[in-house]
């Protein structure tokens, strides 16, 4: 089925807006509304509602006025490691973005792979690496060169969480320029600019909205990021570790909570910024006339600067990765290069339970939120418009909530046994003695970690959809969840797949959202990372973190075969 890429905004507003037909709300349409309502409180209202209660109990105020008087600087860190975040991982991106849009040259396909190669990585694979390789024993900084860097602290954090999250940057703005109208550029030239001229007069400023949009994504993710400061933080504090360690020092649950808050409030102030305002300020580039190819620049002027840190970004991944992946197989990467494969080993023999469980809660929880999701987007897009905008917000606090805070919400709600009205509906979900042995709260968890992204695909997919392929199905006696699940559903798979795929690897990467609900009994993968990097065990560490890797990446690769094949079949049938 083909539709036109983009349509006059009236077509536009007419084709997504529900019709009599299909605004008619059924039984069926109430019935998903209440499971999706059910799912939304058990796994976003009742731990934050918890969070909220601790963190404005009198431990938690005092908490948080010292967060903002003694202990300032902990909240001026987070925001400042926020920034520099923001702004380093967005140039990161828009210049490799740009090579890959508007350049030719070599190794161009590996760049886009190693860009994106952080992304499905755990979070502190990077910080040991780095530890590894300019640590104060550095292979690069002390037995290469000599020096003795200490690579902890702000200079270090920026670095790694930088790496971490610019493949978010790269995608998002790399998604704008090549939607850019290339009849732009031409005329540019024709009036004799130069093409840095182009550049910053042409290019730079219909991009703004992306480049705001990866800027925030990236503060949030900075502020918000525990694994990294763990590993690589030092002396430098910010508010994700310091509710870390009120919890694991003090066993302080209400000043943990009334800091959570304090790193909850910017968190959701970018969050509502970024939805709402910076989303807003979108620059028409897709007119859907016929128009050529971007032209390649040939300037050196612009080749050479932008080649220039682009090959310095790629050797740093290589290196970084690459002493991940031979750090698993010498005993001491540095001190003692012997070949080994006792890592491995150690893996196979005290890391299979985790692998199998991990695997497991995470090929649950997947196809769990993308079903969430794919309803809310049903019911936004199709059946409650005003209703809806709130249903679309609370759906996508999963992603704007911090996921030490959310993990710290889960704690306080479901550490014990749920009551509503004097009888208890849920027994205790987390921690070791609960059902399950906590592995039904870190299900719960991927869940509201996973929904986001797949809510947004969805979204974006039915408002493509004209609501009379609806009405033709109801018109001729089908209801609407059954021309919902045979039509809709069918002609928005790519965007369900994508879901998936989002889900599983956000659930099999994480360790932020759940490293305050783990338990010995359910082991998952990037807790037993994060113990082996704590004790020194760098070389087990890596040997995890290259089979967490190649897990991931066959989980991709089975995904990406199903949407290639999905896509030819659908264009079998259109033809």
């Amino acid at each position: 089925m083909n539709l036109p890429l983009a349509l006059p905004p009236t077509q536009k507003a007419r084709r997504s807006r529900p019709t009599r037909a299909t605004s008619h709300r059924g039984t069926s349409v109430w019935l998903v509304l209440a499971i999706v309502l059910v799912a939304m409180t058990l796994l976003l209202g009742l731990p934050v509602s918890k969070l909220l209660a601790a963190g404005t109990s009198p431990a938690g105020l005092e908490a948080i006025g010292a967060s903002f008087t003694t202990d300032v600087t902990t909240l001026t860190n987070s925001l400042l490691l926020g920034a520099l975040v923001g702004i380093v991982g967005t140039m990161i991106g828009l210049v490799s973005a740009f090579a890959q849009v508007f350049l030719v040259f070599p190794g161009k396909k590996l760049l886009h792979w190693l860009t994106l190669l952080p992304l499905i990585s755990p979070p502190f694979a990077a910080a040991t690496a780095v530890i590894t390789l300019f640590g104060r024993r550095g292979i690069v900084s002390y037995h290469l060169f000599g020096l003795e860097l200490d690579i902890y602290g702000l200079g270090g954090l920026v670095l790694v969480v930088s790496m971490t999250f610019t493949p978010l940057a790269y995608m998002n703005i790399r998604g704008m320029l090549e939607n850019l109208d290339p009849s732009l550029f031409e005329a540019s030239a024709a009036l004799g600019s130069s093409e840095i001229r182009t550049i910053f007069r042409v290019m730079l400023p219909m991009i703004v909205p992306s480049l705001l949009t990866s800027f925030l994504i990236l503060f949030v993710e900075g502020i918000a990021d525990l694994a990294n400061p763990l590993v690589l933080g030092g002396s430098f504090r910010v508010l994700a570790s310091q509710i870390y360690f009120a919890i694991a020092g003090s066993g302080d649950i209400a000043a943990a909570a009334g800091i959570a808050l304090v790193l909850l409030v910017p968190a959701l102030l970018v969050f509502v910024i970024q939805k709402y305002w910076a989303g807003k300020k979108s620059v028409v580039t897709v007119t859907g006339k016929p128009t050529g190819r971007i032209r390649p620049m040939e300037s050196l002027a612009v080749r050479i600067p932008v080649l220039t840190v682009v090959t310095a970004w790629m050797a740093l991944v290589i290196l970084v990765f690459g002493t991940i992946l031979v750090g698993g197989f010498v005993s001491i990467l540095g001190v003692n290069n012997s070949f080994t494969f006792e890592h491995y080993e150690f893996v196979w023999r005290l890391g299979s339970d985790a692998m199998r469980t991990t695997l497991t809660m995470t090929l649950v929880a997947a196809p769990i939120a993308a079903a969430l999701a794919v309803c809310i987007a049903w019911l936004v897009v199709r059946h409650f418009q005003r209703f809806g905008r709130v249903l679309d917000f609370v759906g996508m606090l999963g992603s704007a909530i911090p996921g030490t805070v959310l993990g710290l919400g889960f704690a306080l709600a479901y550490s014990q046994p749920t009551w509503l009205f004097g009888q208890q509906v849920l027994p205790a979900l987390a921690g070791g003695l609960a059902a399950g042995a906590g592995s039904v709260a870190i299900v719960m968890v991927f869940i509201a970690r996973g929904i986001p992204t797949g809510q947004q695909a969805s979204i974006s997919s039915l408002k493509q959809i004209n609501p009379q392929v609806d009405e033709a199905a109801i018109s001729l006696g089908a209801n609407q969840f059954t021309t919902f699940v045979r039509i809709s559903v069918p002609l928005i798979s790519p965007a369900i797949i994508t879901a998936v795929t989002y889900a599983i690897t956000k659930s099999m990467t994480t360790i932020t959202a759940i490293i305050f609900i783990t338990t010995p009994q359910t082991k998952v993968m990037t807790a037993q990372i994060l113990d082996e990097v704590d004790a020194g065990r760098f070389g087990n560490a890596f040997a995890y973190c290259t089979v967490l890797i190649v897990m991931v990446l066959v989980i991709l690769s089975i995904t990406s075969l199903l949407l290639r094949r999905l896509n030819r079949s659908k264009r079998t049938t259109s033809s």
